[in-house]
């Protein structure tokens, strides 16, 4: 494994601060932690509320509303499959953006069959309802270690056109990944974007704190790559695998030897219902209350 690279602050600062920016993820039903999370997480974190599939849209800008009211960056996710009017859309975005709230995730989402007219997030843009609706921030799905059932053509071509609607439209557009087991996925999928010239800056998406038998589960849910299928065949021994890394504290120091070139900006917390418990590692982290081995391989969070 390699040094991590030269900076200027100390390397324990710069993991600390990586992971103060960090942006976090919650549904509608985790409404009632918001008063903890202000207590825990660093102002103005950006909380994301998913669209869960027993949640409907409404219910998702109502709590991407009360996430904004608590202080925090509300980004809440539209999944293009769950829309089922056009009208629908814009008038949650008009009630988002009539609030302040001026970022959201877009997906395509898992549904077997679409709603209404929209079958992936290509067909929101070209609806026109995005330029219209005064949303300024827009991220949008990478999968370093692929999708099952989506090829890697369709993969990348769906990329490069996120990358056209931002130039196009001059959207302050971003990646947000999938979680996975693979702790060098980024590394090797950076140099991949470079040759498809999709030049977006990128969250990078870890599971927090879970254990590894409920992260295999949501795993099989979201479709994860070929690191799945290594730890099933490797549960064993699945700490012993160079290539896996399946605690947050392992994915953040591999996104922290990352060169200095990289699109990571920060990382982002898929939490699988354990809300409180991602947000009290965050606050550990940014808290400085863990310790780094003396090589800077590996960090050990105290208390």
């Amino acid at each position: 494994m390699t040094s991590p690279p030269a900076h200027s602050e100390p390397f324990k600062e710069r993991v600390g601060n990586f992971v103060r920016a960090a942006s976090i993820e919650i549904t509608s039903s985790d409404h009632a932690h918001l008063p903890a999370l202000r207590d825990l997480l660093p102002p103005h974190c950006s909380v994301y509320v998913s669209h869960v599939p027993n949640a409907t849209l409404a219910q998702v800008v109502k709590t991407a509303l009360a996430v904004r009211a608590a202080g925090f960056q509300a980004t809440p996710h539209i999944v293009a499959r769950r829309i089922n009017y056009p009208e629908t859309l814009r008038s949650a975005l008009a009630e988002l953006t009539a609030h302040g709230i001026e970022e959201v995730l877009l997906v395509a989402g898992d549904t077997e069959h679409a709603a209404g007219e929209f079958d992936s997030t290509l067909d929101v843009f070209a609806s026109g309802l995005l330029e219209k609706s005064g949303i300024k921030r827009l991220g949008v799905a990478g999968y370093p270690e692929g999708q099952k059932g989506i090829g890697l053509s369709l993969l990348w071509s769906a990329l490069k056109a996120k990358q056209a609607f931002a130039d196009r439209t001059g959207l302050a557009m971003f990646i947000v990944t999938q979680f996975g087991f693979n702790g060098n996925a980024l590394r090797d999928w950076e140099p991949e974007l470079a040759r498809n010239d999709v030049r977006l800056p990128i969250r990078a998406g870890i599971a927090g704190p879970t254990p590894l038998s409920k992260l295999i589960k949501f795993a099989m849910r979201c479709g994860i790559g070929a690191s799945l299928r290594t730890v099933m065949r490797n549960l064993s021994a699945v700490s012993g695998i160079a290539e896996l890394a399946t605690t947050p504290e392992q994915h953040v120091m591999r996104l922290m030897q990352l060169p200095s070139s990289t699109r990571v900006i920060a990382p982002h917390f898929f939490c699988f219902g354990g809300v409180l418990e991602t947000a009290q590692w965050i606050n550990r982290i940014v808290s400085g209350h863990f310790v780094i081995d003396a090589e800077a391989t590996r960090f050990v969070v105290e208390g």
